[in-house]
């Protein structure tokens, strides 16, 4: 599904990744785990497209995405890839269905349909009764729920998550966690997840360890 290979990464004279290998198989929910600044966050960004290796290669379903032009590269991270980030960056003017649309109507889907699936996994995430309530007007868990299934909203083969549950309380953090697999199970995604929560990492089917820009181990 993923492979990395011997990416690297420098901002000025520092070595952030330094040949990172990896490959993440289809369905396989992966947490990237290591103290703050060893690359965990700069790692995931290039998985998810937003950011270029110095060198190495990513391979997504064979495909060498960093190959595409820039808006063959949009569209690509568009269509396969959804986001899941510690702030939610849910839009305060919209309403949370309209939030959840946003990604459709970008990719020209059509409004109707995208509409129609956005109800849908807002009811999956149990928000059937938040449809119209924009984000001020939802709890922290409602709206990473939220979040969720904007990041659900193209089908997306992916799904990769940066702290997602690192503003949330102990029983909104379970939910998300368990929210995760669910989403494995139910819509078959791969799922790459950077976090500090041990109990999230302890639960996934691999933990990787990131220290000092270099993947230690697994377990």
């Amino acid at each position: 599904m993923i492979v990395a290979k011997n990416i690297t990464k420098s901002f000025g004279k520092l070595k952030v990744l330094k040949g990172i290998d990896l490959i993440i198989e289809k369905k396989e929910v992966i947490s990237i785990v290591g103290p703050s600044g060893a690359g965990k966050s700069t790692f995931l960004q290039i998985l998810g497209t937003l950011s270029r290796p110095d060198s190495g290669e990513i391979l997504i379903e064979g495909a060498p995405v960093f190959n595409f032009n820039s808006d063959k590269l949009a569209g690509f991270r568009n269509k396969h890839i959804g986001f899941v980030f510690q702030f939610h960056h849910l839009l305060p003017e919209f309403t949370a269905l309209e939030n959840v649309c946003i990604p459709g109507y970008i990719a020209k889907n059509n409004k109707q349909k995208v509409m129609e699936r956005a109800k849908e996994l807002l009811a999956f995430l149990n928000l059937s009764d938040r449809l119209t309530h924009k984000p001020a007007e939802l709890s922290g868990g409602e709206q990473q729920r939220v979040a969720v299934a904007r990041a659900l909203i193209n089908s997306p083969d992916i799904i990769l998550a940066d702290e997602p549950s690192g503003n949330l309380d102990t029983q909104n953090r379970t939910e998300l966690h368990n929210l995760f697999f669910k989403l494995r199970d139910e819509f078959g995604q791969t799922i790459v997840i950077v976090t500090h929560d041990d109990n999230l990492a302890g639960m996934s089917d691999r933990k990787l360890t990131m220290i000092d820009g270099s993947m230690k181990y697994e377990v």
